[in-house]
């Protein structure tokens, strides 16, 4: 077994936060690690591959509840390939809306922002896109 590793250690070796770490803990997307006599958390390389996992996964973008759903699929024995393709699938579509709907924004956005001098006038175009 590799060497236990305190909170501080942990969120060095992975790059995240230890109030994250202690969230993941919380909801249980994290392991509760055992404890030392004197209360402090002792983690270990588990811990770090988890929460490796977990931080890629959000990196991504998958909400908490997905990313539930892929750790638990990572586990399976053997790999549901096809379960975790679908939730994958669905999470591309998710954005891919999104970024539909960010482009329909610029649009409407470059076109105030070009509208408007920037000097002091009776009317803002922008302003007054907003208030009708």
């Amino acid at each position: 077994m590799a060497d236990p590793m305190t909170i501080g250690g942990l969120s060095k070796q992975t790059d995240c936060n230890i109030e994250t770490i202690r969230y993941y803990e919380k909801i249980g997307m994290l392991p509760t690690p055992r404890r030392t006599e004197g209360g402090h958390r002792v983690y270990n390389e588990t811990h770090a591959r988890r929460l490796q996992f977990i931080r890629r996964a959000r990196a991504l973008g998958f909400p908490l509840d997905e990313v539930r759903k892929l750790l638990a699929l990572s586990e399976d024995k053997p790999k549901s390939c096809g379960k975790v393709k679908t939730l994958a699938e669905g999470h591309l579509e998710d954005i891919q809306s999104r970024i539909r709907d960010l482009k329909a924004m610029e649009k409407v956005l470059k076109q105030l922002v070009s509208q408007c001098t920037g000097r002091t006038a009776p009317d803002c175009p922008i302003i007054d896109s907003l208030q009708n």
